[in-house]
């Protein structure tokens, strides 16, 4: 891997590893990158490239994400599906940009994310509301409940919060139609897996409960794990590390976005070989 001095041509190349035959994924946009081609912001978004469909895995805060794309020569017009993972507009904010450029490809959302008003109290009280783009009837896949919503591609919603969920959730709040803020449930976020594929969005719901939640055997996750740093304690952290490994062996797991650097680096320490950040890229020849 180099990340130092490299010619824009090799710069144009650089991908993330695929997860086996058939199958890659590319960071568009992400809080960090080793790429100096790319530009970075508080958003997340990722093109899943299968052997039969293109997916975009979120939309980042803006149009960052089709900027970065242009500059690593990828076509979004060509996507087939655009999955939201929840309604906040670091993950969704891109989206009224992307349906400029494609007009065809479907939109898979949770009514509540599109329904919901969102707050963040971190340092002060702000709105994160993503403004939604008017989507065609015939583009919107309204997902209310888990489910295969195409061959191979699988849905995760109303995810059962039986493991620990994220301190981070704390600061995190929704509008009520009275004008009161209540603490987020996270009704709205979905996940997506499919060919062993897991999606994690930020795992508002907690990395455990959302492995806990897909019926399919995982070998690459890839998302945020909305654990900020100076919430979860180190001992709680070294403790979540052991019970993937434990559980999940044979699983790799990529994160950055809402990851803080002193968490994964904590995590690393006991799931060395089987965490990776989303910004440690090679280039493939």
């Amino acid at each position: 891997m180099r990340r130092n001095n490299i010619s824009e041509k090799d710069a144009m190349n650089i991908r993330t590893t695929s997860t086996r035959d058939g199958m890659r994924w590319t960071v568009l946009v992400d809080n960090r990158t080793n790429n100096p081609v790319l530009q970075t912001e508080h958003g997340l978004s990722i093109l899943l490239e299968t052997g039969h469909r293109r997916i975009l895995l979120d939309t980042g805060a803006c149009d960052m994400f089709i900027r970065n794309a242009e500059r690593l020569g990828i076509d979004l017009s060509t996507v087939d599906y655009v999955f939201i993972s929840h309604g906040h507009n670091d993950h969704a904010g891109g989206l009224k940009h992307f349906m400029v450029i494609n007009d065809h490809a479907k939109v898979i959302v949770s009514p509540h994310a599109i329904n919901g008003k969102f707050f963040s109290k971190r340092l002060s009280l702000h709105s994160i509301t993503t403004e939604w783009p008017e989507i065609p009837r015939e583009r919107l896949l309204v997902v209310n409940e888990s489910g295969e919503i195409a061959d191979g591609l699988y849905v995760i919603a109303n995810i059962p919060h039986k493991h620990p969920m994220p301190k981070g959730n704390q600061h995190l709040f929704v509008e009520t139609p009275d004008g009161e803020y209540i603490q987020d449930d996270f009704r709205h976020e979905l996940a997506l897996s499919t060919e062993g594929f897991l999606f994690t969005g930020c795992a508002h719901s907690g990395l455990e409960n959302i492995l806990s939640a897909c019926p399919f055997a995982v070998k690459t996750v890839v998302g945020g794990f909305h654990l900020l740093d100076h919430h979860e304690t180190e001992d709680e952290l070294k403790k979540l590390a052991v019970r993937l490994m434990r559980q999940y062996p044979e699983t790799s797991f990529y994160t950055s976005h809402c990851t803080g650097d002193n968490v994964f680096h904590t995590l690393y320490d006991s799931m060395a070989g089987h965490l990776h950040a989303l910004r440690d890229y090679k280039i493939e020849k």
